[in-house]
């Protein structure tokens, strides 16, 4: 990314290429649209619903009703008595993961409305015209014109200023709106909030007009560094899901213990191999308790619902339970 807050006006203009006066034709922004990408921040890879669904099973509790499952299905019908009680498991952890993959889906879709609502319409100068174009469709050149109460698109160098302020708070977290001078020249080293010459996508302006240049789009400008480190970071299990899956694994281990125990203990009195191996697989059904996955699904959908209704956005279930476990919050204010 290059420093255009360290360079003059003419220097920036000069560079990108572009025309205060009559800012860029349409071939050309089509051009440069097709070489650079749309101005959109880019997310990780979004998960399909297969994709979802499939993860409602990967808990250790679930695998275990899951083999509880086949095992009384295989057993009823050695027996004769029917397949009912297994269908019953199955259907309760399709439940589960039905509930699960609905309430992640409505927490992405509202997302995906919030960064809707988050790109605007820009006002540009196309072939000396003022144009208005969705923000995801400007390019570098574009001159872009200014006003009161308009977010900031991409990150652009000003190249007119009159009593501009803008509210950097979401950005460098300055509480302060910063006064903004297009005449500045600052050093190549100038910390971010320090760069009084230039505008930042995401950023709003709260007072003032101006005229900018756009020097950076999509994942090039500041707020596309943050969502390159958002997308770099790796998912960490929270406290109920690492609680679950110990449960799991020690009723898991306990129900095969003791179904072992009996199953020895049987044979050691003369039972019959298969009467007593059927005891010993009755009993491990019977120990797993399939309603905990589906109590503590609805639950947590439950919890997401009031938080939905405190205008808060919870993108995975699990995260209520985390977000309800925080006793410390650590915060900066600037300004």
């Amino acid at each position: 990314m290059k420093n255009f807050f360290s360079k003059d006006i003419p220097e920036t203009v000069m560079e990108l290429k572009t025309d205060l006066l009559q800012g860029l034709s349409e071939q050309e922004a089509q051009k440069r649209l097709e070489e650079n990408g749309h101005n959109r921040l880019q997310g990780a890879t979004e998960r399909t619903l297969l994709q979802l669904f499939a993860e409602q099973f990967k808990d250790f509790l679930v695998i275990i009703l899951i083999i509880a499952a086949i095992v009384s299905m295989v057993v009823g019908i050695m027996q004769n008595e029917g397949i009912f009680d297994s269908l019953v498991i199955i259907a309760i952890v399709i439940v589960n993961a039905i509930i699960g993959v609905t309430q992640e889906t409505k927490a992405s879709n509202a997302l995906k409305a919030l960064k809707e609502m988050s790109s605007p319409q820009a006002k540009v100068i196309r072939s000396g015209n003022i144009v208005k174009t969705p923000s995801d469709e400007l390019v570098v050149g574009d001159v872009v014109i200014l006003d009161a109460g308009d977010y900031i698109p991409a990150d652009v160098r000003l190249v007119e200023s009159f009593n501009l302020k803008i509210d950097e708070a979401a950005l460098t977290g300055e509480s302060v709106p910063v006064e903004k001078s297009c005449e500045s020249l600052l050093p190549e080293d100038a910390p971010l909030g320090d760069r009084v010459n230039s505008a930042f996508m995401g950023t709003v302006i709260t007072y003032g007009r101006g005229k900018s240049i756009v020097s950076a789009t999509g994942m090039e400008t500041q707020m596309g560094n943050i969502a390159a480190m958002l997308n770099e970071s790796e998912e960490e299990t929270t406290p109920l899901q690492k609680k679950l899956d110990s449960l799991g694994k020690v009723l898991g281990i306990v129900c095969i213990a003791v179904c072992a125990m009996i199953f020895i203990l049987g044979l050691i009195q003369g039972d019959k191999l298969m009467e007593i191996f059927m005891v010993s697989v009755s009993l491990a059904v019977a120990a797993i308790p399939e309603g905990l996955t589906v109590v503590v699904t609805v639950i947590l959908a439950m919890g997401m619902q009031r938080m939905v209704k405190s205008h808060a956005i919870i993108k995975r279930l699990s995260a209520v339970e985390t977000l309800g476990s925080t006793t410390v919050i650590c915060s900066d204010k600037t300004g």
